[in-house]
C-alpha cells in the first residue's frame, strides 16, 4: 500500500497543468509549481481542479513569467533575465510570491577575499561622494551622501532616500533593521532616522547642568549592541565620553570614559566596536601629524564604564616602545575575539588575543615571501576584519590576510608560545588599475560582499568573489 501511495503522489506532482499569463500559454508540471512553496500563488494555482478544461489565467507580463518558471525549473536564472531590470524581476517574482528563490539566485556566492574582484558601484543619484556607509548582513547598504542616506536592498537596487536635517552625515550605523542613527561633525547630537518612513523618530544630546564646557557636542563614532547604541562625544573645548543609549526609549543610561585635554592618550574614540561573546566595548583613536602617529586602544565594561585594558602608543607597550612604530589604525575582529594593528613605520600587522591581553601582547605577521614584504612606511591606511579575515588598505591597495585552515583554531598568547608565522597568509585583492582609482577611506563587510569608499571618487565599489573561486580541478 505504501509503495502504490508513493507511486499516487509522484504521477500527481509529474501531472501537467497548463497557464495562460498575459495572453501567451504555458504548460509545466504541477511539481515545478509547488517548487515555489506552500506560500507562493502558484503553488494555491497548483491547487485548482484538473478536471478544468480551461488554462489558468494570469494577467501578468509573460516574458518575465518565463524567467521565472526558468528559476523554478532549474534555481537559476536564464541568460533573459539580461533584458529585464532587478526592480522588473522583483516586482513580478514578489507577486508570485517567489521572492525569496529570486534572492537565492541573484545573491553572490559565498565570500572568499582572495577571490573578490570589483563587481559594480553604487552611485546615489545626487550628492554622490558618500561620507559614511553601513552594510548590513544580508548584503543591503545605507549610503550618506551629504544630509542625505539613500538605501540600496541585497540586490542593490536604490529602494530608497531619506533627507535628514543635517548638512553632512560623517557616522552612520545600523541599529535596527529599519532605524539608522547617525552624527555629524558640524552638528551636535546623535539622530535616529526611520528609514521606512522617512521620518525623524530621536535626538540624544551629551549635556552636563553642572558643566558649562559641555555644550554642542558632536558624535564621532557609532556601534550597537543587541538593546544599547554606543556613540562617542567630543565637545569643542576637548571634553569627550562615550554614550550608552537604550534601543527601545532612545534615552542615555550611561556615561563613561570621560576625559579631557589636547594630548592623544585623550582624544575622543574615533573607532568603536560591540564584543558580543565578552560584553566590552574596544575603542581606538589615532592621530598622524609631521611627527608621526600616536593614539590609544582601550577596552570598556560598559556596565562599571572601567577600563580592562589599554595600551598608547607610542610609549605604551610592544614596537611601538622599541621602535617608535605606532599603529596608523586599529581594528577588532569580533569573531575571532582579535585585536590587528597596522604598524605606521614598517608597515607591518599585529594582531593580539583579547583574550590574553597584557602588556605586550602583539604578535606581529610574518610574509614568507620576500617580494610581497610590506613597502614600509604607511599615511593612509584602513585595517577591517570581516569573516575570519583582515583586509587592510595601503594608500589605494587592497590586500587580505587570511587565516591558514589548519591553525585556524590555535590559540595565539604570547610570542614564546606561539609562533605567529603561517597562522595567517597575505594576498594581494585588487589589481593596479584598482589601487590607481584613489585612496581608500573605508571598508565595511556584509553579507557576501566588501564595500569601499575612496577619497573624492563618486559612490561605493562593491566586491564580491568569484562563483568559480570553490571549483576544484580534477585533472
Amino acid at each position: 500500500m505504501e509503495e502504490e501511495s508513493t507511486s499516487v503522489e509522484s504521477n500527481t506532482a509529474n501531472e501537467r497543468i497548463k497557464l495562460n499569463v498575459g495572453g501567451k500559454y504555458f504548460e509545466t508540471t504541477l511539481s515545478t509549481l509547488r517548487s515555489g512553496g506552500p506560500d507562493s500563488l502558484l503553488f494555491a494555482l497548483s491547487n485548482r481542479r484538473s478536471a478544468d478544461p480551461n488554462p489558468v489565467f494570469i494577467d501578468r507580463d509573460p516574458e518575465i513569467f518565463s524567467v521565472l518558471l526558468s528559476l523554478l525549473r532549474t534555481s537559476h536564472l536564464p541568460s533573459t533575465a539580461r533584458r529585464f531590470s532587478k526592480q522588473e524581476l522583483a516586482d513580478e517574482a514578489l507577486f508570485y510570491g517567489i521572492d525569496a528563490h529570486l534572492r537565492a539566485a541573484t545573491a553572490p556566492p559565498p565570500f572568499s577575499g582572495i577571490d573578490a574582484a570589483l563587481a559594480s558601484s553604487i552611485r546615489p543619484a545626487s550628492e554622490g561622494l558618500p561620507s559614511s556607509f553601513a552594510a548590513a548582513d544580508s548584503g543591503a547598504v545605507w549610503i550618506a551622501h551629504g544630509g542625505q542616506i539613500s538605501g540600496y536592498d541585497s540586490t542593490l537596487t536604490h529602494s530608497g532616500t531619506v533627507r535628514t536635517h543635517l548638512d553632512e552625515i560623517d557616522s552612520i550605523c545600523r541599529v535596527w533593521p529599519e532605524i539608522a542613527a547617525i552624527g555629524s561633525m558640524s552638528d551636535p547630537g546623535l539622530h535616529f532616522y526611520n528609514f521606512s518612513g522617512s521620518r525623524h523618530v530621536g535626538s540624544v544630546h551629551w549635556t552636563d547642568p553642572l558643566d558649562p564646557r559641555i555644550f554642542k557636542a558632536h558624535v564621532n563614532a557609532i556601534t550597537a549592541s543587541e538593546n544599547s547604541v554606543f556613540a562617542s562625544f567630543d565637545c569643542p573645548h576637548r571634553e569627550n565620553c562615550i554614550l550608552e543609549v537604550d534601543k527601545s526609549n532612545l534615552r542615555t543610561v550611561n556615561q563613561f570614559a570621560r576625559q579631557s585635554g589636547n594630548q592623544a592618550k585623550n582624544m575622543v574614540p574615533a573607532k568603536l566596536t560591540w564584543i558580543p561573546a565578552t560584553g566590552v566595548l574596544v575603542g581606538s583613536a589615532v592621530t598622524g601629524g609631521a611627527f608621526g602617529f600616536s593614539g590609544y586602544v582601550r577596552i570598556w565594561d560598559p556596565r562599571s564604564g572601567e577600563v580592562v585594558w589599554e595600551t598608547n602608543e607610542p610609549g605604551g607597550s610592544g614596537r611601538s616602545s622599541r621602535f617608535g612604530d605606532s599603529f596608523a589604525d586599529v581594528e577588532a575582529d569580533v569573531e575571532g575575539l582579535l585585536l590587528f594593528k597596522l604598524c605606521s613605520k614598517s608597515g607591518d600587522l599585529a594582531m593580539a588575543d583579547m583574550r590574553f591581553l597584557k602588556d605586550d601582547p602583539w604578535i606581529y605577521l610574518k610574509e614568507k615571501n620576500a617580494s610581497l614584504v610590506s613597502c614600509g612606511e604607511v599615511r593612509n591606511s584602513v585595517v577591517h576584519c570581516y569573516k575570519g579575515q583582515v583586509f587592510v588598505s595601503r594608500e589605494g591597495g587592497l590586500e587580505v590576510w587570511s587565516r591558514v585552515e589548519q591553525r585556524e583554531n590555535v590559540v595565539v598568547r604570547s610570542e614564546n608560545e606561539s609562533d605567529a608565522d603561517g597562522f595567517y597568509r597575505r594576498n594581494f585583492v585588487d589589481k593596479r588599475e584598482d589601487s590607481d582609482r584613489g585612496i581608500i577611506k573605508k571598508i565595511e563587510g556584509g553579507g557576501d560582499r566588501l564595500f569601499v569608499s575612496r577619497e573624492d571618487v563618486e559612490g561605493i565599489e562593491v566586491w564580491e568573489s568569484s562563483r568559480f573561486s570553490g571549483a576544484i580541478s580534477v585533472l
